[in-house]
This record gives C-alpha cells, sequence and structure tokens, in this order.
C-alpha cells in the first residue's frame, strides 16, 4: 500500500468537508443553493487534478466501495481508503466547527452542514424518499467516476465530467436531503451536531452505500474490465505521466 495515496485519501476528504461543506455553513445564506451546489463541484474539480495521480481522489467511501466491486482495486487498499476518508471527514469538520464558533449567533447544533429528512429537509421528504434520493444520487456520481477513469476513457479531462456531476447531484438533492452521497462528508459534521442530525446519520451512510454497489454493478455490465493487476498498471503509469508533468 502507497502511504502516499493514504494520506491523500485523507487530506481530500478533509479538504473537501472544509471547502464545500464549509461554504454551506458559514455563507450559505449568501451564496444559496446553487452556490453550495458549485463549491462541491469545483472543489472536487481541483482535488480530483491534486490528488487523482496519487491515490485515485476517491475522497468518498461509496466510490470506494464502487472501485472494490468493479475490481478495480484489493480489499485491503479499500479498506485502508475507508479509514482515511472517514478521518478525514472528521478532521474537516472539526474545522467547520471552530470556524462556525467564530461567528456571532451561528447555530451549529443539528445543523453544521448536516444532511436529515422530515423536519429536517427543506421540502420535508419521508424517510423513503431520501433513501430513494441517496442511492439514486450516488449510483450516479460513482457511475461517472468509474466510467471516465476507466482504461478506455480520455485521459487528461477526468476531474471535468466528475464535478459536474457532483454539481448536478447537489442541485438535485439539497432541497430534498441536503446531499450526502458521500458516507465520509456526513459521519464528520454528524458527530460535532449532534442530536438528530446523529440519529439518522445511518441512513447518510448506508443508501449511498447502495447506491455505490449498483453502480459498479451497473458499470460490470457497460465497460470490460480490466484486472486489478492491470488496473494498478494503469494507475501506476498515469502516476508516473504526472510526475513527468
Amino acid at each position: 500500500m502507497d502511504r502516499r495515496a493514504v494520506v491523500g485519501e485523507f487530506l481530500g476528504t478533509l479538504l473537501l468537508v472544509l471547502l464545500a461543506v464549509g461554504a454551506a455553513v458559514v455563507a450559505g445564506d449568501a451564496i444559496g443553493s446553487v452556490g453550495i451546489a458549485l463549491a462541491f463541484g469545483f472543489v472536487l474539480l481541483a482535488l480530483a487534478y491534486t490528488f487523482g495521480p496519487i491515490s485515485g481522489c476517491h475522497v468518498n467511501p461509496a466510490v470506494t466501495l464502487g472501485f472494490l466491486l468493479a475490481r478495480r482495486i484489493d480489499g485491503r487498499t479499500a479498506a485502508s481508503y475507508w479509514v482515511a476518508q472517514f478521518l478525514g471527514g472528521i478532521a474537516g469538520a472539526a474545522l467547520v466547527l471552530v470556524l462556525a464558533k467564530q461567528i456571532p449567533g451561528l447555530q451549529t447544533h443539528e445543523k453544521l452542514g448536516t444532511n436529515g429528512w422530515g423536519d429536517r429537509s427543506a421540502v420535508h421528504i419521508n424517510l423513503g424518499g431520501a433513501f430513494l434520493t441517496e442511492v439514486l444520487l450516488t449510483f450516479l456520481l460513482v457511475f461517472v467516476v468509474l466510467a471516465v477513469t476507466h482504461r478506455l476513457a480520455a485521459t487528461g479531462f477526468d476531474g471535468l465530467p466528475i464535478g459536474m456531476a457532483l454539481v448536478v447531484v447537489h442541485l438535485v438533492g439539497i432541497p430534498l436531503t441536503g446531499t450526502s452521497v458521500n458516507p465520509a462528508r456526513s459521519f464528520g459534521p454528524a458527530l460535532f451536531a449532534g442530536g438528530a442530525a446523529l440519529s439518522q446519520l445511518w441512513l447518510f451512510i448506508l443508501a449511498p452505500l447502495v447506491g455505490g454497489a449498483l453502480a459498479a454493478g451497473a458499470h460490470l455490465l457497460t465497460h470490460p474490465q480490466p484486472n486489478i493487476a492491470a488496473a494498478e498498471a494503469l494507475a501506476t503509469d498515469r502516476r508516473a505521466a504526472a510526475a513527468d508533468r
């Protein structure tokens, strides 16, 4: 296991939560749902080009599960990525909390950019609707990531469709659930927000993982698969090419 890749997943997830969730927490009223969606997409776009050559820039346990089930990484790599991602999500949320506490009157209890359904949803979506929303939106995101990083896809532009997909996912999902599609992104803020944010957290861990698994299944049907060794060789070649640039 490449230690740099694990560190990249930790830092990438930390920065995603700090900058994108942070934008929702401290500037949400100013930039609105569109601004928040763009913040998530642009941050992921930047991270894809920064950490993509190092770790693949999953920064999302659902994406890592998709890669594992699509036979693009092995179990040891997936486990190390999951640990790094959840720790990164916690660290990023802690920094958002520290920043939020510097703003007089800003409420963080049961908030802090967390996800929810019922009275914690802007449209009061019910539990079943929230679960379906997160499954479908995560399916789209993970399927796009798997497709554009596939060996037959054009290289060098992977980050663009991934970032755009995350923008669209948030434009649809923010009014419904606040948009998770990423268990690590939901886990960290919920730990510090507490209350209903924490009691509803299970859905925003389970549903994205289901969506990621379904995306992997669809990807296996639509794209010819290299084995793990070939995929790792491809990743090594891409890292070498990035280093040369």
